[in-house]
């Protein structure tokens, strides 16, 4: 009996120790935003827990939605919008996260979901090609719209998330009424047709956060939307970029697991890690987004400098429309579908 209780406990530690190590195969967008999250938060992570990591890129919530329809599922995290998430957790295709394994209690309370635990904050901003315009470029997106004011070419997203919002306020509708307007196909409508007014001036209407950063750092374009860390890092690289916080979208990134992934509790032990301030805290060092753990603030590592670059501080956040996620749950399907059309007249 004693032996075969020896056996067990061996046993029990044999398999809570494989479940601690394990793998997981996570999914994120590629390019110096992934970059950023491979050292600062997967390479790390991986080597404290000896959790395998697997990377790949993907498409988005699209991809998702194939493997959880075909039964086919890879992807255990994959790195996600707000916006898309709170979607496809209302489609079923994620996994509800256990927030008993993943500590949030240092989390802003906005910046987790059901479905979905925040992983940074960022902002889709205007920025402009500081050859053409100088320094003193446009201050709000009726400027970015102006194109006698502002004579050039631009780009623009491909998709919806994100692209709705600034054309209501090109269009003279305040923020805080911005989703409210929108929460109709009118409303949508609305916001459609302003980008129909500036279409003759869009020369790209681009697809991934490593476009529009391509496009700057070539010259390409005088003016895009697009996510200010992704600017930032072109600059670094000789790209002539600014932009502006003034009306931009405060929004953040998260980390969602595909309904039936195959390996569900290791990657809820993986978000876990990962969403520690310790990891947390060495983001901005590869791209300036703030983190979602207030905690990643108080370790010393981000400075007083370098937070008042970032999103979510205070005074920039003030200048910022807040994503709706509600309204992404409800509206974003049917304001896909007329986005496309639009896309495609």
């Amino acid at each position: 009996m004693k032996r075969t209780a020896t056996l067990t406990v061996m046993a029990t530690l044999l398999a809570s120790t494989a479940m601690a190590e394990g793998e997981v195969t996570v999914a994120s967008w590629g390019g110096s935003y992934q970059d950023a999250q491979s050292k600062a938060l997967f390479e790390p992570a991986a080597e404290n827990t000896g959790i395998a990591v697997k990377q790949e890129t993907y498409g988005g919530m699209s991809d998702v939605r194939l493997q959880v329809s075909t039964g086919q599922v890879t992807l255990d995290i994959v790195a996600s919008g707000s916006g898309s998430a709170a979607r496809a957790g209302a489609e079923g295709l994620l996994e509800p996260l256990d927030y008993d394994v993943i500590d949030v209690s240092d989390f802003y309370p906005t910046l987790k979901s059901t479905y979905c635990v925040g992983g940074d904050v960022f902002s889709t901003v205007y920025a402009w090609n500081t050859d053409t315009y100088g320094e003193d470029g446009p201050q709000s997106w009726a400027d970015f719209w102006d194109v006698e004011k502002f004579p050039g070419s631009r780009a623009y997203r491909g998709s919806v998330a994100g692209a709705l919002e600034p054309a209501l306020m090109a269009d003279g509708v305040p923020p805080e009424d911005v989703y409210e307007v929108l929460s109709s196909e009118e409303g949508i409508e609305r916001a459609l047709d302003k980008i129909r007014e500036l279409r003759p001036n869009i020369d790209v209407f681009w697809s991934s956060g490593a476009q529009h950063a391509q496009l700057m750092k070539d010259g390409e374009v005088d003016m895009t939307t697009g996510w200010n860390g992704r600017f930032d890092n072109a600059a670094k690289d000789g790209a002539k970029v600014t932009y502006s916080y003034n009306q931009a979208l405060l929004d953040y990134d998260c980390f969602a697991i595909p309904k039936g992934a195959p390996n569900k509790d290791t990657a809820m032990a993986f978000l876990a890690e990962i969403s520690k301030a310790e990891y947390q805290d060495d983001l901005p060092k590869y791209i300036t987004y703030g983190p979602t753990n207030k905690a990643a603030y108080d370790t010393g590592v981000i400075t007083a400098e370098v937070a008042a670059t970032l999103p979510s501080s205070p005074e920039n956040a003030a200048l910022q429309l807040p994503i709706s996620l509600e309204w992404y749950a409800e509206w974003e399907t049917v304001a896909a579908e007329m986005y496309q059309e639009m896309l495609t007249e």
